[in-house]
């Protein structure tokens, strides 16, 4: 199922939980509120770049990468037996999120809970339990960065409004 985030936006987007399994982004339940996870870096510096240039243009790859850096090769049992979370502020970034918007709706079946922008940058998407897509809760659950909610997260999100 894909959640679309809608209302104040640049762009409205879709998001598909079902293939966030395969980020690089993604990280393992245990792991988002048991320790400080590295800040992203903007960009590497410019002799890294020309050395992965140079290696992707002359060096024999044994196996070349088609896919993009944020797409994980999967290994199996990994997979299947780990709960995993997706940032939720890189989405709100690629939608493009309107200066005079205050809030956010998510839309979670008959409910609709308003959570403030700061507190939906600062969240998690948990989108897999055991290595399973949340088929019956779902299609996500949001949980807050800090661990706040994390015994109740919000639970059957299916839309997102900017307001």
């Amino acid at each position: 199922m894909i959640i679309p985030i809608t209302g104040k936006v640049a762009y409205q987007i879709t998001l598909d939980p079902t293939v966030w399994i395969f980020d690089n982004r993604k990280i393992k339940l245990e792991e988002a509120f048991t320790q400080s996870l590295p800040v992203e870096k903007e960009a590497d510096d410019y002799s890294q770049k020309a050395a992965q240039r140079f290696n992707r243009e002359f060096a024999q790859l044994e196996e070349p990468n088609f896919f993009p850096d944020h797409v994980a090769k999967v290994r199996g049992k990994d997979v299947l037996n780990n709960s995993y979370v997706m940032p939720v502020d890189a989405f709100l970034k690629n939608a493009g999120i309107a200066n005079d918007a205050t809030g956010a709706h998510l839309g979670t079946g008959a409910d609709i809970t308003t959570l403030s922008l700061d507190e939906l940058r600062n969240s998690y998407f948990l989108f897999a339990l055991d290595g399973k897509p949340l088929t019956v809760d779902g299609p996500v659950h949001v949980l807050f960065k800090d661990g706040s909610n994390q015994g109740n997260p919000i639970k059957y999100v299916k839309k997102i409004e900017i307001v």
